[in-house]
């Protein structure tokens, strides 16, 4: 790859073949910079649109809570399934006096163990239970003054155990899905927020081509008042024009360097503002090639309504609004709820001095519980707020309908600006055509002296005018081509979808 210098950095626009407003001048004028400058990276509007899509700060962020939801997702995944633990006690000691009710007296007591416990746990998902093995193995040393006697041996407690809640929703399961749709939300967001940078560039593209054209326009137009300011100079040393013109044509010239300059200006900081939301330095030398050729796009209102419909990722994200309202009203019924829970236990202990025999004698241990949680008055607590969340479910519903609405409304506008500026734009040639031949017309009869420098100045001024009205419609209606194709993720220049890359939520 060609290395560039990234020191006096400059930014340069200049029209490709088949712009409306790409004349050849600026072309050459834009070929002879760009050998005359340091090097510079060319940048079309794609690569542009690329280039923010990696290091667009509001990208960047989008980025990093998609990955936050994703690393939250697997987390609760691992957590359904079953957990291995070993825990050890390589050595406890414990030597004090308790008092001995029995005997009614002072006893010694000391005790040396070493013991460990390897345990599986698994959720069950489908109800909402967790079922276990659990395995205890020691060795003890006991010692007792009661009877002057230390006892060791080894032990051993396999146990299995079930613990099951009745009578209330499954928390395991909604936990996951709660995940799952803020997995997929974050993943909708992430495709929102690339289509608005892809607009913000394209805007901030086209504001610095056409602020670039109106530098270009107005260097000719300087050029133009000197060359004026020299014919009536001429004139005036040869006593044909009063010296008046000449001072006019003097403060028309300063006028004209002095808007010059000033497009110099504001060109240079729309470039830094196109560079920030590129996510690239501020010093890094770049040239964008901007393509203003158009061809009618012919734009269906059906069909955009029925792509935007179907396609628009906000309308999901409405969706998955009402279902995350749903689950607030499960959690919400089981407020204060009547539930309850069953534990059954089984297992087999053994113990003895010889770890061979340990489970000669084996002990059978059985455990089984039921127990209920039965709310008798909360004050109305549960039912106010059940009430507001099914309010807040409303209001989602109805956010859902408002935003189908919006989106009708937008498309229909779309539609008509296109027609329309496409009128505009047939109508700006014209005045552009009429406007240089006007101009060429007029320059001439200043030549020979049949038309004053006011008259002139005037048509200097149309002429300008003209220009900048129809690069402008012609950027207006790409614009707003795109706006449509982002409206409706349908590409009516390409006739294909526009699909976003969306991870699957149902990731293993």
């Amino acid at each position: 790859m060609r290395k560039h210098d990234k020191k006096n950095q400059k930014l340069f626009i200049f029209p490709t073949k088949g712009g409306i407003e790409g004349g050849l001048s600026f072309f050459l004028l834009f070929f002879i910079i760009s050998f005359s400058a340091p090097a510079q990276r060319l940048l079309t509007l794609d690569q542009a649109v690329d280039e923010a899509l990696q290091n667009s700060p509001d990208i960047i962020q989008a980025r990093l809570s998609l990955e936050q939801s994703r690393e939250n997702l697997i987390a609760q995944r691992a957590s359904l399934k079953s957990n291995f633990r070993l825990n050890l006690n390589p050595i406890q000691f414990t030597r004090d006096r308790r008092y001995n009710e029995d005997i009614g007296k002072w006893i010694d007591v000391q005790n040396t163990i070493t013991a460990g416990t390897f345990s599986i746990e698994q959720p069950i998902i489908w109800t909402d239970g967790t079922i276990s093995i659990n395995n205890h193995f020691g060795w003890q040393d006991s010692y007792s003054s009661n009877s002057d006697n230390t006892t060791r041996g080894f032990s051993n407690n396999l146990s299995l155990k079930l613990q099951q809640p009745i009578f209330t929703y499954n928390r395991q399961r909604l936990d996951l899905k709660e995940l799952e749709l803020a997995y997929e939300n974050s993943q909708l967001n992430y495709a929102v927020r690339e289509l608005a940078v892809e607009k913000q560039i394209t805007q901030f593209f086209y504001q610095v081509y056409q602020t670039q054209m109106n530098l270009l326009t107005s260097r000719e137009e300087y050029q133009n008042r000197k060359e004026s300011y020299s014919i009536i100079k001429n004139k005036v040393d040869a006593g044909l024009t009063a010296k008046e013109e000449l001072l006019q044509a003097e403060l028309d010239m300063l006028s004209s360097k002095s808007t010059m300059q000033n497009n110099e200006v504001e060109l240079e900081n729309i470039k830094d503002q196109f560079k920030q939301a590129l996510g690239i330095p501020l010093e890094e030398e770049i040239m964008v090639i901007a393509d203003i050729s158009i061809t009618p796009v012919d734009v269906d209102l059906k069909q955009a309504l029925f792509y935007a419909l179907n396609n628009r990722m906000e309308l999901r994200q409405r969706k998955i609004d009402i279902e995350r309202g749903q689950f607030e009203i499960i959690k919400t019924n089981a407020l204060n709820e009547f539930r309850g829970d069953i534990g059954i236990e089984v297992g087999l202990f053994g113990m003895d001095e010889k770890l061979g025999n340990m489970y000669e004698k084996p002990t059978d241990n059985q455990s089984v519980n039921f127990t209920l949680d039965i709310p008798l008055w909360d004050w109305g607590e549960k039912k106010a707020r059940l009430r507001a969340t099914e309010a807040a479910l409303q209001a989602k519903e109805y956010n859902l309908k408002d935003e189908e609405v919006n989106i009708k409304l937008t498309i229909r506008q779309i539609y008509r600006n296109l027609g329309n500026l496409l009128t505009q734009i047939e109508i700006a040639r014209k005045n552009k055509e009429n406007a240089e031949l006007t101009y060429e017309i007029n320059l001439e009869k200043y030549r020979n002296g049949d038309l004053t420098s006011m008259d002139l100045n005037l048509q200097q001024n149309q002429l300008t005018q003209k220009k900048n009205a129809l690069i402008n419609a012609i950027i207006n209606y790409k614009l707003e081509l795109l706006n449509m194709k982002l409206q409706t993720l349908y590409d009516f220049e390409k006739k294909e979808l526009i699909t976003p890359a969306l991870e699957q939520s149902t990731m293993k």
